[in-house]
């Protein structure tokens, strides 16, 4: 089905709240007109292809929280050495030293020359994975020693974002306490995931509350539309549904109230990890609530299916999102990385495999444009030949092309 623009507009008005359709954001991008139709008396009607306003993104992976498994070259140049997570790595280095290496980094790691690359290779949408603590007043600052100064760098990207027209998603990617234990992108190795408890989602909800009225009130994020209120938390958490995410929705909303943000066209969409994560469904304390988009994060590596290369293909021709109706439904984190114990052997090499990679990332796109789009994890990383979980080097190794728009061609679903 091809939709003009007044027919997205007007399906969009359902899901309310800041999204790309709701403002037309990303007009018309080349390949997005199918045909102009005849109407009569020399005027014509534009069909678009079914892509047409889609998220099709990166993540911004290892630029506010670094993971050292992506970025062990740029880790080690900081002298954060063998430290396991940036919590470490501060402790090691100190203050001084630390907030140093840190700003370096925050001007290095993604570029103006990395978002213009993005815009012209047909990406439209930017998530930035960050801290809690990049709301400095949510630090614990006898027991927390992490980098300061990075709000200052995220205010930067955002303008640099809406300079190319480009949509950003804000991602709380680690929460205080930290959602999961020994994960890196918590910001801090913790043995145990210590986030699931009052103190430490007010101190997220003063977070969310930071930042949504800085949204509002700073035009440099004139395009940043939506704010994930936790990334990929720990299971079998029953509060995390009941009290954080009933509570994180109300606290943003509050913000708005208070600030005088009341159209659902100007209000943040505010988004959840979906049913299908497997930590409780937020639907069941947002029922009724507008504004609200769920994420996804697929994986096959880690699916509990065949791992073959055809069965990859396979379930990526055939998949679908939005368990018991939860929609709209961004694919926030994927990529083309093979399960663990495959990825390292030569049948699955990517050097010899560029046909394979090319069509697995095709058909992973075509189902996620099913939905409202896509995030690959990520932009860049520092992996040497393998491209598997870094846009730019898939795209400059030939195996992702620069106009995602082929991708329904090269699918063969």
């Amino acid at each position: 089905m091809k939709y003009t623009v007044v027919n997205l507009l007007a399906l969009s008005a359902s899901v309310s709240a800041w999204l790309p359709s709701e403002r037309n954001l990303f007009g018309e991008q080349p390949n997005s007109v199918v045909s102009n139709l005849p109407a009569g008396q020399g005027r014509t009607v534009k069909r678009f292809n079914p892509s047409f306003n889609k998220i099709r993104g990166v993540n911004l992976g290892s630029l506010f929280i670094i993971e050292p498994w992506m970025a062990s070259s740029e880790w080690s140049s900081m002298g954060c050495g063998d430290s396991k997570s940036e919590f470490d790595c501060m402790s090691k280095l100190g203050k001084e030293k630390g907030n140093a290496a840190f700003q370096k980094h925050w001007d290095s790691w993604i570029t103006e020359e990395d978002m213009d690359k993005m815009k012209e290779w047909g990406l439209n949408t930017v998530r930035v994975p960050v801290g809690y603590w990049m709301v400095e007043e949510t630090i614990d600052k006898a027991s927390e020693p992490f980098a300061t100064g990075s709000l200052a760098k995220m205010d930067r990207l955002a303008e640099r974002a809406a300079q190319r027209n480009m949509y950003v998603i804000l991602d709380l990617h680690g929460a205080p306490g930290a959602q999961e234990h020994n994960q890196p992108f918590t910001g801090q190795y913790a043995p145990s995931a210590g986030f699931f408890n009052t103190y430490n989602y007010e101190r997220a909800y003063k977070f969310l509350e930071v930042m949504t009225e800085r949204i509002h009130k700073n035009k440099a994020y004139r395009t940043t539309g939506m704010l994930q209120v936790v990334n990929e938390p720990e299971r079998n958490q029953p509060s995390l549904v009941t009290e954080f995410y009933n509570n994180a929705y109300n606290k943003i909303r509050n913000v708005e109230k208070k600030i005088g943000v009341t159209a659902q066209d100007k209000q943040l969409t505010i988004q959840f990890m979906d049913k299908a994560w497997g930590a409780g469904n937020p639907k069941d304390v947002l029922q009724g609530k507008s504004g609200v988009a769920f994420d996804d994060h697929r994986y096959l590596k880690w699916a509990n299916i065949e791992h073959s290369k055809s069965n990859y293909i396979k379930t990526s021709c055939s998949d679908s999102f939005g368990d018991g109706g939860n929609k709209p439904v961004i694919i926030g984190e994927w990529s083309i990385a093979a399960a663990d114990n495959l990825e390292s052997t030569p049948e699955w090499a990517p050097a010899n495999n560029k046909d394979f990679y090319r069509q697995w990332w095709a058909a992973q796109v075509q189902a996620y444009e099913r939905e409202m789009g896509w995030v690959f994890w990520s932009w860049k990383a520092q992996l040497g030949d393998d491209y598997r979980w870094c846009y730019r080097c898939a795209v400059e190794a030939g195996v992702i092309p620069k106009d995602p728009s082929q991708a329904a061609g090269l699918a063969k679903c």
